[in-house]
Formats: structure tokens, sequence, C-alpha cells
């Protein structure tokens, strides 16, 4: 056999498992394809493990035992699933048998041991598991006879990799055949070659889902490079499917998901098995392997991207931490508290724990009173689910607790947790008395706005880690001072996260998208005129801040930014997702979305837009000084309660989501496509808010920003020392567009009239219909480019590969930014995506496409981005802590009100010079001349009055249009601006005419 072969790779596994693993070779020829399973195997071990129970059983069935068993077990195999039999076993008139035993807990009892030990795992090689063709998988592992995981491997040395273990599954897979029918045999499915694997639960065809089982590496995607010269993807087989190892998963990982819908008054059940990512398994058993050697007392920091699964990571962390013994056999937590607002997660958990232990009262969540959780407390249930909100009230009801340890897992992700809450929680855990608590309290002046409390962190700092309780903190984004209380010390002495699962991995993986991929900023240009004669001096900075709060909720600015948002959304984003598209506007303050709320209201009521509502969300009421009511708040504005909001935006109808300070975190709602900012963005504030983002869904393929606030280096700077290895491209000069497709033109692959006559096809409405006998034109206008493309030279290709997708990409980002008028730009868009997708490959590409079909299909509803994003890698981005906390200030520097509208003109980057403004000056005098437009003015109010100035004014204006080019065709030609002017200068003419009476 040759060494460069895919049987030796296969050899190299079975040898693998065989000789550290605790398998042996099975035959695959015992198969029973009709059965699904390895019958003789089964027998055996029901045999060998339970033979008071078959003897019973053999007294009823005689002779036919053998088939009636099996009868049996794979009836409740249908009913069940095999997961649910492998844990529970099977009855057959009355009588129990174990279908498999799990390693326990402790060593109190020995014969459960020695039945664990009589499991038999055994690997079996190419096994022919159809009746209707010949088809057979490379590898099946069954557990006592029962297959539970297939794999499909893929050798690089014969020209295969992964990719082509995907495309075996998906296309020549069938699920109606027991082996691979959804939780009835096999429970996971390997597509393995020598850099990665991937894992699914569910066969579907070109609708598999594959998630990586991947170590990461570098904080990215793969693997890194085996010890001993091994292959990279070496640990599955040494070490995720070894005896131990996987009838852990078994036991104590994987778990049946069931979720609910109700659509037309009718429920409807999806279930999901789920199987855990790699770093999933691997922070639970690391975590677990230290706590045993140091036992409670020990503060442990999980720093887990968005999109890590952390739910289910905290649900196998809960479970696994109620079982760990110390080497005397002695439990070394009492209780689990999991800290948590979130109610799906104590679903989850509910769920997920009564499969592994199929019992109730193992999880307990205290949602009535503290009461409730005192007696949770003190009767020792297992795991406890809470809010931080419960432990103020519990000290006066808990006493003097018995000498217990806990281990208390926080949730930061979607909780605000109250400084004064975490403190009395360490009371009630720590069994601090109540005078040092009250000495405590009436010192503490923390309040509660931080994802991982500042209470919990300033009680570990001044009081130290308590030896009876161990913090496991989850969350994805660390502050400088969660890392000092919870964060292991690295040999430099810095503290860091026990484990990591960086967002640039769980990015590269898929499971969540990159918000920075398009970032565009908006400059806020404005003009501020000194409105009063005196030039009083004002503190600056108080100054400063006013006028700037002047300008954001100035009429004119946010009519403007409304207009900008809302015809973006229609024009660009709306018809994204599938057209389920979903944006955010996040505001500086409730008065700002209060207003933005208002306004958006009244432009879409103007411009008689019916497929396009708004929500708006801020907590209490707010006060306007635009109106007399003594304040509003977000109920009365939207007419849904508080509770309700998420749910009514879930709504086709309700597409942008107006809000302030709320919903910034811990909201999770894929369809949001879209965010514009008009609010100060820095720090963890920025990354928690604009990863509002980052879900993803079927269909959504990118985000986009539109930020009227931040400069790109700060919002870089703030997504640095959590993504690692992120930055954000610099301004793209629309001209390199033209001149990028100039060179292309030069190059002769396609031809002008190619594109056309494809374009006549591609938007043609039948096409638009997904006509099938449309498709063909468009290979046939697309063939001879690609036959031009090969007769050039390698190095003149790679070069119009490199030039097309780059135009591709160019054209995809500035098309979000703006509509383009340029259709000949689109119809060369349409044509150069298809194209590129026929091109000659070189390599493989690292990227999973299954169905082209699929692919063309979607290209034709709407355009698609590929980002490009710099990445820095190797770089740890490092948090500052506070540098200059009670440092005595200066004076605060007192300036003239006319040198700080200068100095905010000059920041905000304004163009008007000097003849600008003496051009409007002109104008207004002649509009002041105006005798009729003065009779106008006087009996008319300004919503009124417009209608006559605006004649009067386009006259003075053309008049005077030699002075001013550039202003006059500005004014005809940019809406936005000649609005703006228009209705500035109208405003200034009635209240001047008016001030003359």
């Amino acid at each position: 056999m040759s060494i460069t072969t895919e049987k030796t790779f296969e050899t190299a596994i079975i040898q693998a498992l065989i000789n550290n693993g605790g398998y042996t070779q099975g035959n695959a020829e015992d198969y029973s394809k009709e059965l699904g399973l390895f019958k003789y195997e089964i027998i055996h071990f029901l045999q060998e493990t339970q033979p008071k129970k078959w003897t019973k059983l053999e007294a009823i069935h005689g002779t036919q035992i053998h088939n009636r068993i099996i009868q049996r077990l794979y009836k409740e195999l249908d009913l069940r699933g095999s997961l649910d039999v492998l844990r529970n076993g099977f009855v057959d008139y009355g009588i129990r048998f174990q279908l498999a035993y799990f390693k326990p807990v402790s060593g109190l009892n020995p014969e459960t041991a020695a039945l664990y030990n009589k499991n038999q795992l055994k690997v079996y090689r190419q096994v022919y598991y159809s009746k209707k063709n010949t088809n057979s998988v490379d590898l099946v592992i069954a557990v006592n006879g029962l297959p539970v995981a297939t794999f499909e491997l893929k050798n690089q040395f014969t020209g295969q990799n992964l990719q082509d273990a995907l495309k075996q599954y998906s296309t020549t897979r069938d699920n109606r055949e027991l082996l691979f029918t959804f939780k009835k045999r096999a429970l996971v499915h390997f597509a393995v070659d020598q850099d990665e694997v991937f894992m699914t639960t569910r066969l579907n065809g070109n609708k598999t889902y594959w998630l990586p089982f991947n170590k990461g590496y570098n904080k990215g995607k793969g693997n890194p490079k085996a010890a001993n010269g091994d292959y990279k993807t070496s640990y599955l087989w040494n070490d995720i499917l070894t005896k131990d190892s996987w009838l852990e998963i078994i036991q104590q990982f994987i778990h049946l998901q069931t979720e609910e819908y109700l659509v037309d008054n009718k429920t409807y059940k999806k279930e999901t098995l789920i199987f855990p990512r790699y770093h999933q398994l691997d922070v639970v058993r690391k975590v677990s392997k230290n706590v045993l050697q140091v036992h409670a007392g020990t503060n442990y920091l999980i720093q887990h991207s968005a999109g890590s699964g952390k739910s289910n990571s905290i649900a196998w962390l809960a479970y696994k931490l109620t079982g760990l013994h110390t080497a005397a056999n002695e439990r070394i937590f009492d209780a689990v508290i999991v800290v948590t607002d979130r109610r799906v997660l104590d679903q989850q958990l509910q769920n997920t724990i009564y499969q592994f232990e199929h019992k109730s009262g193992v999880v307990q969540r205290i949602d009535k009173d503290s009461t409730q959780l005192a007696n949770a407390l003190q009767h020792g249930t297992n795991i406890i689910i809470t809010t931080l909100q419960k432990f103020p009230f519990v000290v006066d009801k808990v006493g003097a607790l018995p000498d217990r340890k806990y281990a208390v897992i926080i949730d930061e992700a979607h909780s605000s947790q109250g400084g004064e809450a975490s403190k009395k929680m360490k009371e009630v855990l720590g069994v601090t008395s109540l005078e040092e608590a009250a000495e405590q309290e009436a010192t503490d002046d923390f309040t509660g706005e931080d994802l991982i409390n500042k209470k919990v962190e300033h009680s570990a700092e001044s009081r130290g880690k308590q030896k009876n309780i161990s913090f496991f903190a989850f969350t994805a984004t660390p502050k400088e001072k969660t890392l000092k209380v919870f964060g292991h010390r690295d040999a430099e002495g810095k503290p860091k996260a026990f484990h990591l699962y960086a967002m640039r991995q769980a990015i590269e993986e898929g499971f969540i998208l990159d918000v920075l991929q398009n970032y565009t900023t908006y400059d806020l240009y404005f003009r501020l005129s000194k409105a009063i004669e005196e030039d009083p001096k004002l503190n600056k900075k108080k100054a400063n801040k006013a006028i700037g709060r002047f300008v954001s909720l100035h009429p004119h600015n946010l009519a403007q930014k409304t207009e900008v948002i809302v015809e973006h959304f229609r024009q660009v984003v709306m018809h994204r997702i599938g057209g389920k598209a979903k944006a955010m506007l996040v505001c500086g303050s409730r008065l700002h979305a209060k207003r933005y709320f208002e306004e958006f209201e009244r432009y879409i009521k103007n411009k008689g837009y019916t497929d396009l509502k708004v929500l708006v969300a801020f907590s209490g009421k707010v006060i306007d000084d635009n109106t007399s009511s003594d304040g509003v708040a977000e109920p009365e504005l939207t007419g849904f309660g508080e509770k309700e909001l998420p749910t009514v935006f879930e709504k086709d109808e309700y597409r942008i989501l107006i809000v302030a300070e709320k919903y910034q975190t811990g909201f999770d709602q894929p369809l949001l496509q879209t965010m514009y900012v008009d609010k100060k963005l820095s720090g963890v504030k920025a990354v928690q808010t604009l990863s509002r983002l980052n879900r993803t869904c079927a269909g959504k393929i990118d985000t986009f920003v539109l930020d009227f606030v931040n400069e790109r280096e700060d919002i870089f700077k703030s997504f640095q020392p959590y993504y690692e290895t992120t930055t954000v491209s610099e301004e793209t000069d629309i001209n390199h567009l033209y001149d990028l497709r100039h060179r292309l033109d030069q190059m002769q692959v396609y031809w002008q009239s190619e594109i056309d006559s494809f374009a006549n096809v591609y938007f043609h409405p039948d096409t638009k219909l997904n006509n099938p006998s449309q498709q063909k034109y468009l290979y046939s206008f697309t063939d001879p480019a690609v036959t031009r493309f090969k007769a050039l030279e390698k190095e003149v290709q790679d070069e119009f590969k490199k030039g097309i997708r780059t135009w591709t990409n160019l054209y995809s980002f500035l098309g979000q930014i703006m509509p383009f008028p340029d259709m000949e730009s689109e119809k060369f868009y349409a044509y150069a995506k298809l194209l590129q997708t026929r091109l000659p490959k070189r390599d493989l590409s690292e990227t999973i496409q299954l169905n082209d079909e699929i692919a063309l299909e979607y290209y034709r509803l709407q355009k698609i981005k590929e980002g490009a994003i710099a990445l820095i890698q190797g770089e740890d981005g490092e948090l500052k802590g506070a540098t200059e906390a009670g440092l005595k200030r200066p004076k605060e520097e007192e300036a003239l009100l006319s040198e700080i509208v200068s100095v905010l003109n000059d920041r905000f980057g304004t163009e008007f010079e000097e003849a600008d403004r003496l051009f409007f000056e002109s104008i207004e005098a002649e509009l002041l001349k105006d005798e009729n437009l003065k009779q106008q003015a006087i009996v008319n109010k300004e919503d009124t009055f417009k209608y006559a100035f605006e004649d009067v004014f386009i006259m003075k204006l053309i008049e005077r249009m030699e002075e001013n080019q550039e202003i006059f065709e500005r004014i005809l030609e940019d809406t936005s601006f000649g609005d703006l002017v228009k209705k500035i200068m109208m405003k200034r003419i009635h209240r001047k005419f008016n001030n003359q009476l």
C-alpha cells in the first residue's frame, strides 16, 4: 500500500484508537443494513453485563429472545433516538436494559466502575450501509454495537481535501439510510483531512449545516502544528475519540434542543442535536481539571466571543462542576449558582440537565422571592439559577449557613449586575456578619452598569478571595479591572483570561459577522453664527458641550440625518436578507431618541411610505422643552409596552429601531443588518453596541455601519483589544473604480456587447422570477470570456482575477454608501460576479461552496459584499487602567463665544469662505427689500410663509448666479443642501420682517 493513499490515513487513525484510545477493530460485515446497528455486538454486551435480566427475559421469549430484544431496541431507537437509549436504556416486558455504562463521578461505588470498564468501543472500516447501492463510509465508531459517529476522510496527497468530504456527505449520503437518519443512529458525522475537521449532527443534502471542530490557530481559525510531527487533526483521535472522552461527551455534552414556533395558531417543533464545538469542550475540561487541583476559592475568567455558544458552555460547566469530587470522594462544590438575567438560559439548563440526569429537582430557578432562594441554599439544591437582584434580600432570611462551598457562574453578557446586589451575594455565600455587611454598604458608592459588575470586583479586591467560593465569569469584552480581579497571571505577570475564544476566530469560523467590514463615517458640516452682539466669556468646556447639544438637537440637523437614514435604508438596506433586513439608530440621549422618532414619523408620512414602520426605545420619561407635558415614556410613543417591544420588532413591518442606552447590549436580533450611529462611542461600549449587528442568519452575508459622530481610528482602538487582528480600511477614492475598470478592459477578456446581452437577460423580469429557461443564456454570454481567459499567460490570469475581484468588492462597498446612478457599472458588476465563479481555479478554494445554483439564484436577488479588512496578527491588545484618578485639574479655560464657534467650525471641517458668506448676505439683503414678501411674512406663520418665499428666493438666486456659480449649482443640484439653505434663509427673513414691527 502506497504511503500517500487515503487508506494510509485511515490506518493511522485506526491504529491510534486501538493502541491508545481503548478501542478494538470491528468487522464491517457485521453491520445490519436493515437494522442500522451491529446486532451481535449488542447481544453480547447485554449478556455480558446484565446476565440476570437476560435470563429473566429468556424465560419469556425462549429461543426468539435474540430477535425479540433487537426488535424492541429497534422500536425504542425509532421512538426516542439513540442518545436517549444510550443514556437511559430500554425496557422490554418490564425489564430495563442499559446499553452503556458511564463513569461514576466518585469512587464510592466499585461495582459501577467495573461495569464502566465493560463498555466496548469499536472502530469499523469501510462500512457498506445501503441496500440501494454499493456506497461505503470510511469509518464508523460504535458503542456496544450501536453506531454513534461516521467519518469521511480525505488525503491531500491524492488531490482531495476537506471540501471534497463535505461534498461527499452532502451529495451521496442519503439521510433516509438508517445510519444517517437524524438522531436515530449516528449522533455526529465528521469530515476530516490532515489540516481541519468539520462536523454536523444532521445530514440534509446541500442544506447541511457544517460546524468547524478545530482548535484555532493564532486566535483565528484552523489548527496548529501537532507535537511529534503528527497530523494537525490528530487531536480528534488522540484526545476527543478516546474511550473516556467519548463516553463523557455522550453522557454530559450532547443534548437534544427543542424549540417551539407558533405559526397561524399552530405549534411547530424544531429539534436540534447539539454536539459541543471544540472550544466549548476544551473550556469545560480545562476549568474542571484546574478545579480538581486547587479546589474552591479560585476565580476564572472565560473570554468567549459572541457567537461562541456561551449558553451551552455555561450549562455544560454547571453540570460538570456539580459532579467534581476530591481524591477523598468529597464534593468540591455543594452547590452551583448561575447568575443570569436570561430566561432562555434557565429553560435550556433545565432541559439539558434533565437529559443528563433524567430526573427533576437538579436545577431550580429562583423566580418568586428571596425566601425561595434562601431555601434552595439551605437545602442543598445542586444548581440554582437566580438574578443578582435577589441577593440583597436574602441576608435577612438566612442565618448561619452550614460550612458550604459554592461555584458561582456569572453570565454577564445579558445582565445589568448591580454592585450592591453583588456584595450581598458574597455576604450570603461567605457567611459575612450582618454588621460587616452594613459597614461595607455604608461606604459603598458603586452603581450597577457594567457587564461584570463593579462591586464583585471591588469586593474581590478589598476582601480578597474567599476560600469557599469560586467565581467563573463569562464575558466577551473584559474590562481592565475585570482582568485584574478574575484573570490568571501569565509568565510576565499580566492578567489574562483563563480560556479564550477570540472574536477573530468566531468571525473566521463564520459564527458571527465582522461589524467593521463596512464602516462609513458621515462628516457633519455646519456653520454657527454668533446670535448675540455681546461676546461674553464662557466656560469653554461647558460652552462646547452646550453648542454641540444645540447643533445635534437642532431640527435642521435631525431632519437632514433622518432623510439620509430613511432613504439609505429604503434604497440600500431593506431589500437585503431576502427583504427582511432591519436597522438600528443609536442616539446620544433619550431626548434625541424622542425627537428622532417624531422626525422619522413626520418624514415617512410626508413621503407617503407605507412599507416602513419605526419603533423607539428608552427608559423612564423624557421631558422635552418643545412640549408642555411633564414627560413622555416609550409606550406612549410606540403604543406598546416596554417588554413587548422586542417581539413587536420581529414583525416584518417594523424595520428601524431607535434606541438610547436600551438594547445596546444583550439584544439579539439576527435580522439587524445596518446600524446608524449618532452617539459618541468608545471602548467596551463601542464593541458591545456595534456587536448587535454580528449575529448570523440565513441570507445575511454582511453588515453596514453609517456613523455620524465617531472617528474610524477611535472605533479601531476600541475593538483592537478584543479583536486582536483587525483594522478598518481607509477611505476609498471612487475614481479608483473607473481606473481599475479601464485596466481590466484593456486585457480584452470580455466584450461590451457580451455584457449588454448578459444584462438584458439577467435583469429581465422573467429571470427575476427564476425562469429556468433563462439560465443557459447567462452561461452562453460568459463562455467567450472564459475561453479568452484560458488563453492568457498565467501571470496575466492572476492579474485579471485579482483586478476583477477588487473591482467587484469596491463597487459593492461603495454601493452601500450611496445608490449608484451609473447603470453601466451596475451591469458590469452583475456580469463580473458570475464570471468570477466560472474562471478556472489554480488551487482548491478554502471556502465551502456546495451548490453553485443556490449562489447564482442568490446573486440575482441582491448584491453581495466581500469585505476588505486588514488583519494585524500576533498582537495582544492591552487595556489601560485609570491614570488620572484623584489628580487636581487645572482651572478650566474661558474663551470668547466667537473663538469657540471658530474652533468648532475648524474641527468639523466646513469649507465656507468669506466670499460665500457675502453671497448669502447679498441674497438676504435683496429679499429684505421685497415689500410683497414682507407682507406675506407679516400675515403668515413660517409653515405657510415658506410657499411664498421659495419662488422669490429662487428668482433672487438666479439674478446673482454669476457672483457665485458654485453655490448656485449646489443649491439647485444637491437637494438636501438646497433645502437646508432655503429653510435657514426663510426663517431668518421671516424673523427679521416680524422684528421690524
